[in-house]
């Protein structure tokens, strides 16, 4: 400093020096307002914006300019009476460097603030009495998460009481007082303790957190599919009673026509019942079936069902296989059938206490050939379990000992009006039989066939018993193919050797 010339002012924050040179010139401010109004009228609008103070009439302006110090000690006492009507909040801003760079620290510049902004002054101060204080709400709120008994939330009374469960379970309450609305604490360890214990819950509150928060959002999809799962299922029902009010309209009548609306129409069904209109119409179909069958008395339906295996069978290839007759079944048990009833009677009892059937479902009087291509008389025996060939000479004895229904293999039968039939066995012995009855245009062969073919789908589980209808038939005798045919004969039924074939002659017509 230079004497007569500068003179230093020690501030809490720092010394400054000031020089008296210039002063008073600098506090007179000495632009009156005639200047300010001759630069306000200056046509250049730049400069006549700068100087708006000129606007007013000379004979409103009649004072001097104040000076800058007035204008210094009205702005202080304006900014004093300001800070009394406040609630104070100091803080304290360090400027870390003069970069302005976010990543650069001065040391020494951040020492020099430090040092003239009284904080470690401030700090020495707080040390000597409650470092920390905070109102018991906001003390509460921030560490309830310590004590079991204050979290999630402390209903055992005030605020006040909350705070102490939590410094005794700590093992602070020497280390604090309670004032009336907050809480003070002397030892800055007990705050680090407590942020410490804090830090530790708060993972597992975050996660508790996320889980509730997860298991939420995940209640609410849950909610929303099942909200779009209703809607979808009443829009279901919705189309598929539309659909069926629709269908009973179409089949309204079909009771009352002759075929039950079979020759109706079904309506085009919406996609989702696309899955479900075979069984609809499998239902109907059913119901059909039961309208059919009650025009049919009871006793006729199990020979009605082999009917229409048989038919299912024969494919219409054969056009007279029985059908408008009816189909009794066992036919040697009858006695316009055979002459001793009796005989074949007590054989069939005879057959089955020894075999264990349980039904018998054809029988009749045939003629038979065998590997020699000789034709003899007998009868044929079909039960649920085994094939017979009897002997009607001999009172029906059994010719053999009964073979298994499960080497039943298929059938083949000529498309004219003989009564041929060629059951083909799995031992390489079949067996060839021309039928016969009490009236010898009786068609017997589709009660046969029927009943045969009624036993392979027991068997076999529903599958189709192969049936073959052709002119020329074969079929294995001793093991040896050999080729079966029908011609018209006068005579007979017989079969009769041709070179290595067999011909059955059958009296009137054998053409389909």
């Amino acid at each position: 400093m230079e004497f007569h010339r500068d003179f230093k002012i020690c501030h809490y924050a720092g010394d400054v020096i000031y020089n008296v040179n210039g002063f008073i010139d600098k506090n007179k401010d000495t632009l009156f307002q005639d200047f300010k109004r001759l630069l306000y009228n200056s046509s250049d609008q730049l400069i006549s914006s700068w100087w708006p103070e000129g606007k007013k009439d000379m004979t409103a302006v009649t004072k001097r300019p104040l000076t800058a110090g007035t204008n210094f000690k009205v702005s202080i006492t304006e900014l004093v009476d300001n800070l009394l009507r406040k609630e104070p909040y100091y803080v304290r801003c360090i400027k870390p460097n003069e970069l302005k760079s976010p990543t650069a620290f001065n040391y020494e510049r951040v020492k020099h603030q430090v040092s003239y902004l009284g904080l470690l002054e401030n700090i020495r101060v707080r040390r000597a009495g409650f470092a920390y204080r905070m109102d018991y709400t906001r003390f509460l709120r921030r560490y309830k998460m310590i004590s079991k008994y204050t979290w999630p939330n402390f209903r055992g009374g005030s605020d006040k009481d909350g705070c102490k469960k939590i410094l005794d379970e700590q093992g602070f309450s020497n280390d604090v007082q309670y004032g009336k609305t907050k809480i003070f604490i002397r030892s800055p360890q007990t705050i680090f303790t407590l942020e410490e214990s804090r830090n530790q819950k708060i993972p597992g509150i975050v996660v508790f957190l996320q889980k509730c928060w997860r298991g939420g959002i995940a209640r609410l999809r849950y909610k929303r599919t099942k909200a779009i799962y209703k809607i979808m299922a009443f829009y279901k029902r919705y189309k598929m009673r539309s659909y069926i009010a629709k269908l009973a309209g179409v089949f309204r009548n079909a009771k009352r026509s002759p075929d039950y609306g079979k020759s109706l129409k079904w309506p085009a069904p919406p996609h989702l019942l696309l899955g479900h209109i075979d069984m609809l119409k499998k239902v109907y179909a059913r119901w059909r079936a039961y309208m059919i069958l009650q025009r049919i008395p009871r006793d006729e339906w199990a020979s009605m069902h082999l009917k229409i295996l048989a038919a299912d069978a024969f494919k219409r290839q054969r056009r007279n296989f029985g059908l408008d007759r009816k189909w009794e079944g066992n036919y040697i048990a009858m006695a316009n059938e055979v002459p001793n009833k009796t005989d074949a009677e007590s054989a069939l009892n005879n057959l089955k206490r020894a075999d264990q059937f349980s039904k018998i479902y054809f029988t009749s009087l045939c003629k038979k050939t065998n590997k020699y291509s000789k034709t003899a008389e007998r009868a044929i025996c079909i039960t649920n379990t085994h094939f017979y060939k009897l002997d009607p000479k001999k009172k029906f004895k059994p010719m053999k000992k009964g073979i298994p229904v499960s080497e039943l293999r298929g059938v083949s039968v000529s498309p004219g009006t003989d009564q041929l039939i060629i059951i083909h066995l799995a031992g390489g012995n079949d067996f060839v039989l021309c039928l016969q009855g009490r009236n010898n245009g009786e068609d017997r062969v589709g009660e046969a066939v029927g009943a045969l073919c009624k036993l392979y789908n027991d068997l076999h589980h529903k599958d189709s018993l192969k049936v073959e209808v052709k002119t020329t038939m074969s079929c294995r005798l001793g093991d040896k193919l050999r080729n079966v045919s029908v011609e018209n004969g006068n005579a007979g039924p017989t079969f009769k050797k041709n070179g290595e074939a067999l011909v059955l002659v059958y009296p009137n017509g054998h053409t389909a």
